[in-house]
């Protein structure tokens, strides 16, 4: 009788246990948290993958044929305007001009000893304006001469950057033979491509007087030290993509930034009067964003959004719900579509989004 009566007793407080359990699984299944989309102003910052350029990109030829007889820098260095570069072997040039220099001295001797005969009536106006002439093309070959002896030096055109050699020492070059190409990086030009809706938005947007400024987010994700602006758009829209060119210039003081970089330029860009929700008030099926909306019976549908852009911890709703309706904000994955909850707190939208922290729950 009393192993009858424990078990008795036993199977009351598993009862009980149960019932207390089910009740408590209850009482969490209706705590859920509701609010309503919120219509406002905001700022949205949209990416564009770029491509980083040098302001000045060269390609540093050679201008005479001969030998490479010197290499006075080195790959990626940093060198200043007019600083020797590369060295073409003169030898061939310096005695051309020597040659024009001689073939000078003996038209200008010749010239001179006209212009005394002329100036004696012994020879006519005529034969000295011939010894002039020669005078000047014997002149006119020195300085041909000396050009083309410059051009066996090879000078930066400005302060840049060295890339890799093309050439190497003892190398015969032709005339107009690739050597290296040459960069000033001091200013970088960062292009993308901007879609014709975003740039119809932006050119009524802006004002006249002012410039769009832009960040640039590196290769490594993070954010270049210093803004960019844009200063150029390109005349035509690229009619297979429907993209049209945007180019912002961002300084490069401690030359961070190389030629042939990529990135993403990250826009702000002004949203007038649009539809905001939280996003973990969202859920993805497919690919495809949705809501549970509750009508007016405390019925849950579930409903496809089209999402316009993407905040942290914010949707801007384009399509598929209205300001006044009102979505579970909290307890998604403890409902189904159909279902009907027969409790809930209704959060003010205005309260809810400045407190927004997306996690899972």
């Amino acid at each position: 009788m009393r192993n009858i009566f424990l078990l008795s007793c036993s199977c009351v407080v598993l009862a009980m246990a149960s019932c207390s359990s089910k009740h408590e699984e209850k009482d969490e299944a209706i705590r859920f948290l509701v609010t309503s989309p919120l219509r406002k102003d905001t700022l949205v910052i949209r990416d564009y993958v770029c491509q980083i350029r040098a302001i000045q990109h060269i390609e540093l030829r050679s201008r005479e044929r001969g030998y490479l007889q010197s290499i006075y820098v080195d790959e990626g260095q940093f060198v200043k305007k007019d600083q020797l570069m590369f060295q073409i072997l003169p030898l061939l040039y310096k005695a051309e001009l020597q040659k024009a220099e001689a073939e000078a001295k003996f038209a200008e001797i010749e010239y001179l000893n006209t212009k005394q005969l002329s100036d004696s009536n012994v020879v006519s106006v005529n034969e000295l304006a011939l010894a002039k002439a020669k005078f000047d093309r014997a002149k006119a070959d020195v300085l041909l001469a000396q050009v083309h002896l410059g051009f066996t030096e090879i000078r930066a055109p400005f302060d840049g950057i060295m890339d890799r050699f093309q050439v190497r020492l003892g190398s015969l070059v032709n005339e107009g033979d690739l050597l290296t190409t040459f960069s000033d990086n001091s200013k970088m030009w960062v292009y993308f491509n901007v879609p014709e809706a975003e740039y119809l938005n932006y050119k009524m947007s802006a004002k006249t007087d002012s410039l769009m400024k832009v960040n640039l987010l590196m290769a490594n994700n993070i954010l270049f030290d210093h803004s960019g602006i844009v200063q150029a758009i390109e005349a035509e829209f690229n009619n297979e993509t429907g993209n049209i060119a945007f180019r912002a210039t961002f300084p490069n003081p401690q030359k961070l930034l190389r030629h042939g970089e990529t990135g993403n330029v990250q826009m702000v860009v002004s949203l007038k009067n649009v539809l905001l929700i939280p996003q973990k008030a969202t859920f993805e099926i497919l690919e495809k964003k949705y809501v549970f909306v509750v009508d007016k019976d405390n019925v849950i549908q579930q409903r496809e959004i089209t999402i316009g852009a993407e905040m942290p911890d914010l949707y801007v709703v384009k399509g598929g719900l209205a300001e006044n309706e009102r979505i579970v904000l909290e307890g998604i994955r403890k409902v189904r579509d159909k279902d009907k909850i027969a409790e809930y707190q209704y959060l003010d939208p205005k309260v809810v989004i400045p407190n927004l922290k997306v996690y899972v729950e």
